[in-house]
This record gives C-alpha cells, structure tokens and sequence, in this order.
C-alpha cells in the first residue's frame, strides 16, 4: 500500500526544474526580500526622523510613534533570523545536507499556521474586516467605496484572496519538503550494481560491502593415509 507521502513524493516542482533547484531558488527570493526589509529598518534606525510614520491628531487626538526603536530592533533582529535561515536552505539544497533544510522547513510550516488562523478569525468574526478598513489612513485609494460594498461580500473576497495564498504556500511547502526527501534519500541510498551476461543477471552489492566481507578460507588440504 502506497503511503501519503509516497504518493504526493515528486522531483520536479514548478517551471519543470528540480526540486533542488526550486529550493534553492526559494531560499535566495526570501533572502532578498529579508534583505530590503533589513535596509529599510537600519535606515530608520540612523535617521528616525524621515522614516518614523507619525499619526496626526485628527486620526487619534495625539501624535504617537507607530513603530518605536524597540520594535525597530526587534524587526531588525527578525530579518537577520530569516536571511540566517533562508541562507541555510540554500546551503542545504545546493550541499545536498538534508539537515540544513530543516529550520526553513519549519518556518514555512509556522507562516502557513498563522495565515490559517487569520483566514479562521475572518469567518468567527467577519467584522474585523471593517475595522481594519477604518484603521487605514484617508489617503488609501478607494476606501470609501471598498467599505461601502457589502460586508458579507468583502469577507468573501479576503477569504478567496487567503484561500489563494494558502494553496501557494502549501504547494511551496510540498516542493521544500520533496527536496528533504530527495537530499536525505540520496544519501541513504545502496547504489546496487548490475552485472549482465548472456544468461545471467548478476545482482552484486555496494562496493564498500564487497571490500569489508572477509575473505574465505581455503579448504584443507586432502591428506593421503
């Protein structure tokens, strides 16, 4: 009987290339976005001033800091984690070290979690996308209408946009997972050598097994009376 796993088990992902290649590909495109976020966040963090966003008192009554230096270096903190991590997966596929892919793997594992659990609290309480609406700043381009259109509607097209984005991620998922099961398989894996005669098909063992069997020992010697 075919396991779940097996059956979903493939070596080509996306555009036809492998799946060590889709990793690795994976693992440089979220380095990258880390990468700009991580230069924006040491930008605030040398001039405050130009980058700080203040919300005006005709919003909230009083002039607040949205994102304060603690956050700021707990964001930065964040990014190096994930270039870390993203670094590792792309090590690992192109290394072929099945162990490098992990941490990456669990990090996709943990984003899909938490975007589940938005789509759960958008159906438990479909108000909440109302509220996000009026939190937006006035100069967000047609917000009026958008929060005009039905409610029940509005909450359709999130769950449907979600919906989306969770079976990207899913399928990303499967793709680093496929490539774990490839890297750490080839490793595993008794290479068998076939040796073919006219008649015969001779199934001989790894080469490292051949040279560790102890010779045999010759048998004695007939011994006349």
């Amino acid at each position: 009987m075919i396991s779940p796993w097996d059956r979903w088990y493939s070596t080509s992902c996306c555009l036809c290339c492998h799946v060590r290649t889709g990793t690795i590909i994976l693992g440089i495109w979220y380095m990258l976005i880390n990468a700009v976020v991580l230069l924006i966040l040491l930008s605030a963090l040398n001039d405050p001033v130009q980058y700080r966003y203040h919300l005006t008192s005709s919003e909230l009554g009083t002039d607040v800091d949205v994102m304060d230096d603690a956050n700021i270096c707990i964001a930065t903190a964040i990014s190096l984690l994930m270039i870390l991590i993203c670094g590792m997966a792309t090590y690992g596929a192109y290394k072929q070290h099945a162990a490098w892919i992990i941490p990456f793997f669990c990090y996709q594992i943990f984003d899909f979690v938490l975007n589940t659990l938005v789509a759960i609290s958008v159906v438990v309480y479909p108000n909440t996308v109302q509220d996000y609406l009026q939190q937006l700043p006035g100069t967000f381009p047609y917000k009026e209408d958008i929060m005009s259109t039905n409610n029940m509607c509005l909450v359709f097209a999130v769950l449907i946009f979600i919906g989306c984005i969770l079976s990207f991620k899913a399928y990303l998922i499967g793709c680093v997972w496929n490539c774990y099961r490839y890297v750490s398989g080839r490793g595993t894996t008794e290479v068998l050598v076939y040796v073919t005669t006219n008649d015969t098909t001779v199934l001989l063992p790894p080469y490292e097994e051949a040279i560790a069997i102890p010779p045999k020992e010759p048998p004695p010697q007939y011994m006349e009376a």
